[in-house]
């Protein structure tokens, strides 16, 4: 069973990093365009089109599975140690699931494939509010309908990085204010925007100003007034690079009404027209007079630089060059690129990661047609393309021939296999995993039957119970989770029912129970009879003249096994039965005579059995033969003297109605 998921990542600044899903082109979808939380502020989001579908391991009983469906990611930080607390309020009655992850220093698409990443989740099934807050008692909620729709607020760690996905049940839908506040963990952003890079475009009449963190569009005066260079140079212009409301943009770019002549020149921040300089979602702005320096020089042929991708199963690379491209010289279909190494690897599409508003992009998105699972080193080779064209740069010169590297870890696959060998009182079962792919971390939990660490292990189980087995393995920077379900055999236990009361010459009739893997039967009747057979027959006590107990012993066992158990039963023989009631009793507890009853009424079906006094007044009735009258009324002895019986029965073997009466005198 799958649930569908909207993803929010929490991370500090990063550089670009792969894209988990090849299909989410939006901003705010890709942990590059990651929008900041700062404060407890709300933020309300819309949710976007749909895009996204990769599995994200939870810890949840059932085999469900959840997946992230219309991404966006907001990055935060914890800034001081506590618990995170935070509300999810959706602008209808709809159903948002949610799940933390601690990133600190890993690479944010391991959440995909690194189970240890788990912080807390909340996979309920109802509708409406969710979140961690005081209402939570736990901080792991899986699927279901009927669960508590609030986590218990989990604890976040001073200088730790966070992911939490936030998730729409069905794809698409309205939007949600989140707000993180209730938690004693603060997550104020405490970095300081500044301006962290600046070069001139090829012509010399646009400067690419680059800032360390995001900042707000609307802080920016479209009139370029928020700078000036340090030769007085006119400034006529500023737009965001790339900016949809609520993201904001870490690169501007900054119009100049002639171009610059080769030299160095500073780029100094001022209050513009909208009266401040630049600022972030935290309300903080870049100081006043700040500056930066570049230099302009002749226009460098533009080379790659580098290839990034997942540690773990990637199904995109990001190929980063040292000059923006034009989006436009790109080709969708990726031919203008070769990937190879262990693995063949066929790449479906291509597309610019800064081709917003200023149609050119430092990074180029290959996306491929299947995730690399084999580890190794993979190349990326520029090529021509299936347009004809080679990709050019921001000057319109095409790109340096060059070949760049990147790592993949072998996909970890948690696939495993066992063989049972079942005991008399247990089943122990060899579990066996591949190691494949450079595996060096198990966890193995065996239902409520224990752990292990081993690669192999070997479990005894109880028998006749079901257990979930799940094993966790990990090579370092992948993971993968997979769970079986496992029946073991039935305990080797004898057991039988038999006959309690008989009359002597009946055949005993016996009900075998046992369970288990029973290839052996020995059964003693105690007269001297024996059988090995599962149900014996025709097994028959004589009249011995007086009533005479025999134990019935059982013992069921497994030769190859070797192993047995045993089970007894008593079993009264009448001395005979013909069926009386006794002229006198004598009710002083000496063990003689203390009951008055029908005797030996095993053969009496639908059997009335009534005492009356000497006034006419009941005093006992039954319809058990075996139930006596101890000749007490509500605990009291009754006098001496004689009562009156009736004695009703059907004879169950010749089918004769009987009716009986008489007197028995109650001695003391």
């Amino acid at each position: 069973m799958a649930k569908h998921c909207l993803i929010i990542f929490l991370l500090l600044a990063v550089a670009p990093l792969l894209q988990a899903q090849q299909n989410c082109t939006h901003p705010g979808q890709t942990p590059v365009s990651a929008i900041p939380v700062c404060g407890n502020d709300p933020f309300t989001m819309n949710t976007p089109t749909y895009c996204g579908n990769t599995l994200v391991p939870v810890s949840c009983p059932g085999g469900f599975t959840y997946s992230n469906i219309n991404p966006n990611y907001f990055r935060m930080s914890c800034y001081s140690s506590g618990t995170l607390g935070f509300t999810i309020v959706p602008d209808a009655n709809m159903n948002y699931d949610w799940q933390l992850f601690d990133i600190t220093n890993r690479n944010p698409f391991d959440i995909f494939t690194d189970a240890s990443l788990f912080v807390a989740c909340n996979w309920s099934s109802e509708p409406g509010e969710t979140g961690a807050t005081d209402l939570g008692t736990d901080t792991i909620v899986c699927g279901g309908g009927g669960l508590n729709t609030y986590s218990k607020m989990p604890q976040i760690i001073q200088g730790h990085t966070y992911l939490l996905m936030v998730c729409n049940q069905g794809g698409s839908g309205g939007s949600y204010q989140l707000t993180l506040t209730g938690g004693t963990a603060s997550i104020t952003d405490a970095i300081d925007p500044r301006m962290d890079y600046a070069r001139a475009s090829c012509d010399g009449t646009h400067i690419i100003l680059r800032t360390n963190k995001k900042i707000v569009c609307n802080t920016i005066a479209a009139d370029g007034s928020d700078f000036r260079l340090s030769n007085g140079a006119a400034v006529i212009g500023a737009i965001p690079g790339s900016c949809t409301s609520g993201l904001g943009t870490d690169s501007i770019i900054i119009t100049l009404a002639q171009p610059l002549a080769n030299g160095t020149y500073a780029l100094l921040l001022q209050n513009g027209t909208d009266g401040n300089t630049i600022g972030d979602i935290c309300n903080k702005f870049i100081l006043f007079n700040e500056s930066i320096s570049f230099t302009v020089t002749d226009v460098q042929q533009t080379v790659v630089q580098e290839a990034l991708a997942a540690n773990c199963s990637p199904d995109a690379v990001e190929v980063v060059f040292s000059n923006p491209i034009r989006c436009s010289s790109i080709a969708a279909d990726g031919s203008q690129f070769i990937v190879t190494g262990p693995q063949a690897v066929t790449i479906s599409g291509a597309r610019g990661l800064r081709c917003a508003n200023n149609t050119v992009s430092d990074i180029i998105s290959l996306q491929l047609a299947s995730p690399i699972l084999t580890a190794g080193t993979y190349q990326v080779t520029l090529s021509t393309g299936s347009n004809g064209s080679p990709i050019l740069d921001e000057c319109g010169l095409p790109l340096a021939p060059g070949i760049v590297s990147f790592i993949v870890a072998g996909a970890a696959s948690a696939s495993f296999t066992y063989a049972a060998n079942e005991s008399c009182n247990a089943t122990r079962f060899s579990f066996q995993h591949h190691g494949g792919n450079g595996v060096n971390s198990w966890n193995w939990t065996f239902g409520n039957a224990g752990t292990s660490n081993q690669q192999n292990p070997v479990q005894n189980f109880p028998g006749g119970g079901q257990y979930t087995i799940q094993l966790i393995v990990s090579n370092g920077p992948c993971s993968d989770t997979a769970t079986q379900n496992i029946t073991t055999g039935e305990v080797l236990q004898a057991a039988f029912e038999v006959q309690k009361i008989i009359c002597p010459g009946d055949t005993l009739k016996i009900s075998n129970n046992s369970s288990g893997n029973i290839d052996q039967w020995q059964w003693q009747f105690g007269n001297g009879q024996f059988s090995t057979l599962a149900v014996p027959t025709a097994i028959q006590f004589v009249a011995t003249g007086s009533e005479t107990l025999y134990t019935i012993t059982l013992i069921a066992g497994n030769a190859q096994q070797n192993c047995r158990d045993t089970a007894k039963q008593t079993v009264r023989v009448l001395s005979n039965c013909f069926i009386a009631v006794p002229s006198a009793f004598t009710p002083n507890g000496d063990g003689l005579n203390d009951y008055l009853f029908p005797l030996n009424a095993l053969n009496a079906d639908n059997l009335q059995f009534s005492v009356y006094n000497r006034m006419g007044q009941l005093v006992f009735h039954t319809k058990d033969w075996t139930k006596k009258w101890d000749g007490r009324i509500n605990g009291i002895l009754q006098d001496t003297g004689v009562y009156a019986w009736l004695l009703s029965y059907t004879h169950n073997s010749t089918g004769e109605k009987v009716l009986q009466k008489g007197t028995t005198l109650l001695i003391r």
